[in-house]
């Protein structure tokens, strides 16, 4: 029991702790997301402490951070100038449709999770996965590169002198911090992202350098700070802008990419967390979560989100592991929000471009670099196909486009299985003996092993080594059977498994006749009944 308890205590502080630092690293980015759709940095803090809070509590994967992220925020840009071309300038039209949009994408989204659409981020494979992950590292860290710019006469131009120098070395204090702590047996159990952030921002502070800091952020961004109040609802959403059906033509379509990004990013995350844990989450339960939180964001103001990799890596290596984590660093960062934002406006930006590169090292999958010999060379080309979309485009693309590819690639190679042994019976009866899936991709290579116009009177046509899979290999066999009676040929159809012999006697009564029932073939019923195959094995000991 005393370990028990000890135990839980231990996963406390490592939650708070970490949660702490997921809060100081969610500044920067939910106010970088917010320039980047064309709002107020209010809007995606709010955003990032609703969802990482509704997420947290209700969602399907603890440990897993969500927020503002930047994969929506480039979809809102033209969402945004639209919405405001709509009205005079003044109005301020594009942020109403935002808001307005992301209720409807949180409505999609849930009805995903009701509909129990979730299950179906498991057909993903493993090369998309891990293209996934790469691309996703290799975003995270060129949007960090902006970080090494500086605002002169209206325009960002690159760090020179002094001020890169400092730069550089900063960052590289934050990641030889966090990669020493661990080193140290004493101190390995600290929170080095945080412990990294704290020292940096002490130098920085005490010795008085002239460097960027999260204030001269939000400034040089066209922010006034990042004093705020409690969120509370926006009811002008509701007024100035008409429900009609103009309106719902306009945000539906924006509404619906932001909720298939906003899954397939979130989904995707969540089997990674669930990798680097060895625990389970649960998919349907995390897509009602993101909906509900996105639908109560647009009510209260905030710019939606979905799952971050980068923040969920953060506080997984700093030992968040359940809710408690995820909620503290909502909690605080509204309490920065609130109470603090003095302070967080001093911490310079180095040290959280510091724990972002860190998070890029351990989120790439080098391992990629070793398997690219061992692998098959089109899994290899998805891998690098989804790497690039993801940088080049967005994840929604590069995702959809892998697992078409990859499905392409299986269908060809599953394709090119189909055989056909060809033998003759005692009575001249001549029997094809298929072997290999028959599906709508091996169907040209199946109709090429029939000759009707030579064979004999009398044909089988041997199923006991294949599988029938769909309509397209249904339709094959029908028309297969009216082409040798059409040329007055008896066929005989043998070893059809019960739901494909159910299915061409409904399409087809004569099937009865041409479909032979009483076989005397243990491979047959073994293969029918998986139940009596199991419970043959279990007459075994092995």
């Amino acid at each position: 029991m005393a370990s028990f308890i000890r135990k839980r205590v231990q996963n406390v502080r490592n939650d708070i702790l970490s949660g702490i630092t997921v809060a100081l690293a969610l500044v920067p980015e939910a106010v970088a997301f917010a320039f980047v759709a064309g709002v107020d940095p209010l809007v995606g803090l709010y955003a990032a402490f609703m969802i990482g809070l509704i997420t947290s509590i209700f969602g399907g994967r603890p440990g897993m951070i969500s927020g503002a992220t930047g994969a929506l925020a480039v979809v809102m840009v033209n969402l945004v100038s639209e919405g405001n071309a709509m009205g005079s300038p003044d109005e301020n039209l594009g942020l109403y449709y935002l808001f307005l949009t992301v209720i409807l994408m949180g409505i999609i989204q849930f009805l995903a999770g009701v509909f129990k659409l979730g299950k179906f981020v498991r057909l993903i494979p493993h090369p998309v996965m891990m293209g996934f992950v790469n691309g996703l590292a290799i975003v995270i860290f060129l949007s960090q590169l902006g970080m090494f710019t500086q605002q002169v006469n209206g325009e960002k131009v690159w760090l020179e002198g002094s001020a890169l120098y400092w730069m550089i070395g900063l960052v590289g204090l934050t990641m030889l911090i966090m990669w020493g702590l661990p080193q140290i047996k004493a101190a390995k159990k600290l929170p080095e992202a945080l412990i990294a952030i704290l020292v940096v921002s002490g130098i920085v502070i005490f010795s008085g350098l002239d460097v960027a800091t999260v204030g001269s952020f939000i400034r040089d961004g066209g922010g006034e700070g990042l004093k705020g109040g409690f969120p509370v609802p926006v009811l002008e959403t509701f007024t100035k802008i008409p429900l009609n059906m103009k309106t719902l033509s306009f945000i539906f379509p924006y509404a619906l990419i932001l909720a298939a990004i906003g899954l397939i990013e979130s989904l995707m995350t969540l089997n990674l967390i669930d990798d680097l844990t060895e625990t389970r989450g649960n998919s349907n339960r995390e897509c009602m979560a993101q909906g509900g939180a996105n639908i109560i964001t647009g009510l209260f103001g905030g710019m939606g989100g979905c799952a971050m990799i980068g923040q969920s890596i953060i506080n997984i290596k700093g030992g968040g592991r359940g809710r408690l984590s995820g909620i503290t660093a909502a909690v605080f960062l509204l309490m920065f929000i609130l109470f603090a934002s003095s302070y967080i406006e001093q911490v310079p930006i180095a040290a959280l471009v510091g724990v972002m590169f860190m998070v890029v090292i351990g989120t790439f999958a080098w391992s990629s670099f070793r398997i690219i010999n061992k692998i098959p060379r089109a899994d290899l080309i998805v891998l690098i196909m989804v790497s690039s979309l993801t940088v080049i485009f967005d994840l929604a693309i590069a995702v959809i486009a892998g697992v078409i590819v990859s499905a392409l690639v299986f269908s060809w190679e599953n394709a090119k299985r189909i055989r056909a042994r060809k033998r003759f019976k005692e009575d001249g009866t001549k029997i094809y003996e298929i072997w290999g899936p028959l599906f709508f991709g091996s169907i040209s290579a199946f109709n090429e092993k029939f000759d009707v116009k030579n064979d004999p009177d009398s044909v089988e046509i041997d199923f006991v080594e294949s599988r029938v899979s769909d309509h397209s290999a249904l339709e094959a066999i029908f028309n297969l059977v009216e082409k040798y009676e059409a040329a007055g040929k008896k066929i005989t159809l043998k070893h059809l498994s019960q739901d494909c012999k159910i299915l061409l006697n409904k399409a087809n009564p004569k099937f009865k006749e041409v479909i032979e029932e009483a076989i005397d073939d243990p491979r047959y019923h073994l293969a029918a009944n998986p139940e009596q195959f199991e419970k043959s094995l279990s007459d075994y000991t092995f």
